[in-house]
């Protein structure tokens, strides 16, 4: 998994594995027909394996929902970081490449960002709480980057603001094919950046 650019999908250099395929199509199940409308035996067929041998890979549909689930949030907050780290330029041009970086995520990824939207509750505690531990550690990360931009904030208005700047970006499961991904790109750039710089 890469955590520059799409915590999702994995690194172009590297041969996808079995388990990378199986799951993505388990994901794509997911998102389309919910949680408690696929079996394994769907997502065996979909894969091309028969439902038992999916337990190879998975102990069973709470594992491949974890599994689809925390390294999106662990490859967020590891690329967020990078780009609040990384970046030798102004509070804005870190914003920029933050914006940039999320909005590449939600166009690579809706299926994992409708699945996360509709059946992050079916997760047992344990995962669901990790994921929400690292959601926040990833919103921090923007909080300090508007509080630098923007000293008018507070940090709890700060927060406020980079929720609707994800709630615009993370539109994405929602949008038909009527414009292109560049146009699509730029667009939701435009309006998370407005969001957040007001």
């Amino acid at each position: 998994m890469t955590t520059t650019d799409q915590p999702r999908a994995a690194s172009a250099g590297r041969r996808r594995s079995r388990r990378d395929e199986i799951l993505d199509i388990a994901v794509g199940l997911f998102a389309g027909r919910g949680y408690h409308g696929v079996s394994m035996d769907d997502i065996g067929a979909a894969a091309g394996v028969t439902g038992p041998a999916l337990y190879h890979h998975f102990a069973g549909k709470e594992a491949m929902l974890a599994a689809a689930l925390v390294p999106v949030s662990q490859g967020l907050l590891s690329g967020g970081r990078d780009r609040v780290v990384g970046c030798d330029g102004t509070p804005r041009q870190t914003l920029e490449s933050l914006v940039d970086f999320h909005v590449a995520f939600s166009l690579a990824n809706p299926a994992v960002i409708a699945l996360h939207l509709n059946e992050l509750d079916r997760l047992p505690e344990e995962p669901r709480r990790e994921i929400r531990r690292l959601q926040r550690l990833y919103v921090e990360e923007w909080v300090v980057v508007l509080a630098a931009l923007r000293p008018d904030l507070t940090p709890a208005e700060a927060r406020v603001l980079a929720h609707a700047a994800f709630g615009l970006m993370n539109s994405t499961p929602f949008l038909g094919g009527e414009v292109d991904r560049d146009r699509l790109a730029e667009l939701l750039r435009a309006a998370a950046l407005a969001a957040l710089l007001g």
